[in-house]
């Protein structure tokens, strides 16, 4: 296999370039998609909540992790429906199908960060009591 004639090229170079890719799809997520945008904010209130309801660092990863995991299955959510929507925007489906379950696994990402986020402010709420 010839890797010199990747499109993307090799090595540090490679690097660049998928550095380059990322930072345009989050500036498109920013700029098109207002789930993405919504969940943003959530972030200016989480994050900096985040260091207050933490027990440990481990606690923390797990709070942030969640949250970051939240975004990253909203961009692939975008990322679906931009290219269903690239394929044909009139009604198919398959394309409604592969819409739907992008926008599940958004709904389970939320459910994963209430569960965590709620435990957390529960055992915050115990120990303030306590």
């Amino acid at each position: 296999m010839n890797l010199v004639n990747k499109p993307n090229g090799i090595g540090l170079g490679r690097l660049f370039k998928a550095t380059q890719c990322s930072i345009k799809g989050f500036k498109a997520a920013f700029q098109e998609e207002s789930a993405f945008r919504t969940e943003l904010a959530l972030g200016l209130v989480l994050l900096p909540l985040s260091f207050w309801l933490a027990q440990s660092l481990q606690h923390w990863v797990m709070l942030v992790v969640s949250f970051l995991f939240l975004l990253v299955v909203e961009l692939l959510n975008s990322a679906i429906e931009a290219l269903t929507d690239r394929v044909g925007v009139e009604y198919h489906v398959l394309s409604g199908r592969a819409k739907d379950i992008a926008s599940a696994a958004v709904s389970l990402a939320l459910l994963i960060l209430m569960i965590v986020w709620g435990v957390a402010g529960y055992e915050k709420i115990l120990t303030l009591i306590s």
